[in-house]
């Protein structure tokens, strides 16, 4: 029991192989934890593999280098300056997984400065955070959709979809304006959210019946998750 006492915490723990070897040993295993919820609640587009790979990576490098600049202010600013230079050869797409790179920064730093006990409960607590926003679809709602209208000539005017916008709508803004099908239609696209009792289907038939059953089209500028 005073051999788990000592080992997670830091009191009076210096940096040696052995603790350095186990600091890199939990910060792989936990940010193993962390790509192992991190694939059970990916709801984006293009799924990485060598993004999975890179936050198990910054874990362990980061405890390393929290190893080298604990306690030596000059190592650390110098670090820090190195670290300012580097860029993401790609953009991260979604926000989410910025917060998982951080989550894997963070386990690393614990792990590295031997708060072993800290990185545990960081990555249970956050895992477990993670996935229960995730499986009751926290804060869920409506992107913003491009819509386009196909209307006759003889019946355009700019206020001919203003009662349907109101019922099956919570906003929505008038984009362009243009002629199609040698200037007899008048081509509308607004951006609009739809209510959240509100499905497509039920919009595109109340908009059908105002245009004379020509074009609609409906276009999600982000996917839903």
């Amino acid at each position: 029991m005073e051999f788990l006492h000592n080992l997670f915490s830091n009191d009076g723990v210096e940096a040696n192989f052995w603790m350095s070897l186990l600091a890199m040993g939990l910060a792989t295993i936990l940010s193993l934890c962390i790509t192992l919820i991190y694939q059970a609640t990916f709801t984006g587009e293009r799924y990485s593999q060598s993004f999975v790979h890179t936050i198990v990576m910054m874990s362990v490098i980061v405890s390393v280098v929290m190893t080298v600049v604990s306690g030596n202010a000059g190592v650390a600013f110098g670090l820090f300056a190195v670290f300012s230079l580097i860029r993401f050869r790609s953009a991260v797409t979604d926000a989410k997984d910025i917060a998982y790179i951080f989550f894997g920064l963070c386990v690393g730093m614990t792990c590295g400065l031997y708060q072993f006990h800290l990185a545990i409960l960081l990555t249970v607590f956050a895992c477990i955070l993670f996935y229960l926003l995730y499986k009751f679809n926290y804060g869920k709602g409506q992107d913003t959709q491009i819509l386009k209208v196909t209307v006759p000539e003889n019946l355009n005017h700019e206020k001919l979809l203003d009662d349907v916008f109101q019922t099956y709508t919570e906003s929505n803004k008038m984009r362009q304006v243009e002629t199609t099908n040698l200037g007899t239609m008048i081509l509308y696209t607004y951006a609009i959210r739809r209510k959240n009792d509100t499905n497509d289907k039920e919009l595109l038939d109340c908009i059908r019946e105002k245009n004379a059953n020509l074009k609609v089209s409906l276009t999600y500028t982000e996917s839903e998750e």
